[in-house]
């Protein structure tokens, strides 16, 4: 494991099997460390005023950025790895976020958005901040999102976008890779075949400036509380009833404003998030398959393995093995 605090506007991340001292990205490779590898990260101008501190090994790096008040900041990045942003909170006076081939944003408001940059993609971005603010960049090296779906290569660019799925399992990759632990891979790649799919829901032909409105859907705060409460009660099968209420609205116009929202129904959404939450939990081989059933709120086995694999093409026990 890796670790580095740096000002450096050319940010390294230093990887390494065994553990590296925090030190400065810029740092000459020690001597006896010959299995670290070092990693492009975002170029920053100017450096002075910014905070960075990342950590990383073998395909997974985060790194956390911390911008003041009152400065102007540009991001650059083009290389080898996918590059995931979190922007997680703060807003800026002016600014644009571009990726070649897309119409930049201005959206000022930030939080919980989100940009995605596929490998060899360049990325450009400046902010005049308003307030502090952080950021948090999470770069992965395509083989670790191809070895878990085929079809990755496809992945769209996308800029300051909301997706409360992708935050959800980014977070979720984030706390694994800075726990440290070395022997949490089979999570790590678990995570990344979520993270894939999830990204791979997007139709990149539908790609346009972001606006805070959703036409003939739900609203964002409407898709918050229902992805929130369909999160939390995953072993439950939740009627549409209180899923309108939650949305304000009755179950015909909810009905259609999910779909229109997630291009799915929401039954059909429900099942789909049971299933990525089973590939994370099968990813431990210390849970039972029985208990991991019965956490979904199925009563036999059998029956979870049946929805297991329409949804996914594997039995619970073969996709296991994946990980073996």
């Amino acid at each position: 494991m890796g670790m580095y605090v740096s000002s450096s506007s050319e940010g390294m991340l230093r990887t390494a099997v065994s553990a590296v001292p925090i030190q400065s990205a810029d740092e000459t490779q020690p001597s006896g460390r010959s299995e670290a590898v070092l990693h492009p990260t975002v170029s920053i101008t100017p450096a002075g005023p910014v905070k960075r501190l990342g950590i990383g090994w073998r395909w997974w790096f985060s790194e956390s950025v911390h911008l003041p008040v009152g400065n102007r900041v540009e991001f650059r990045f083009q290389g080898s790895r996918h590059l995931l942003a979190l922007y997680n909170e703060g807003a800026r006076k002016s600014g644009e976020t571009s990726i070649d081939g897309l119409c930049s944003s201005r959206l000022r408001g930030s939080d919980n958005r989100l940009t995605f940059v596929p490998a060899g993609r360049a990325y450009r971005e400046w902010h005049e901040t308003a307030s502090s603010a952080q950021v948090t960049f999470l770069y992965f090296d395509p083989a670790a999102l191809h070895s878990s779906v085929d079809g990755a290569t496809g992945l769209a660019p996308r800029i300051y976008f909301e997706d409360p799925l992708v935050w959800e399992t980014a977070s979720k990759l984030k706390k694994a890779i800075e726990s440290g632990e070395t022997n949490c891979a089979p999570y790590l790649e678990a995570l990344c075949g979520v993270l894939a799919h999830e990204l791979l829901r997007f139709d990149p032909h539908l790609v346009r400036e972001p606006t805070p409105i959703s036409r003939g859907g739900l609203a964002g705060w409407q898709r918050r509380v229902v992805v929130e409460y369909v999160e939390e009660h995953l072993g439950e099968q939740v009627c549409l009833l209180t899923l309108a209420e939650l949305a304000r609205l009755s179950v015909h116009h909810f009905c259609r404003a999910f779909k229109k929202s997630f291009g799915i129904p929401a039954y059909q959404y429900q099942v789909q998030r049971r299933m990525e939450f089973a590939k994370l939990r099968l990813a431990d081989r210390a849970v039972s398959i029985t208990d991991i059933a019965l956490s979904l709120g199925y009563a036999q086995t059998s029956s979870f393995s049946s929805a297991f694999r329409k949804a996914t093409g594997w039995t619970p026990t073969g996709y296991r093995r994946k990980f073996e």
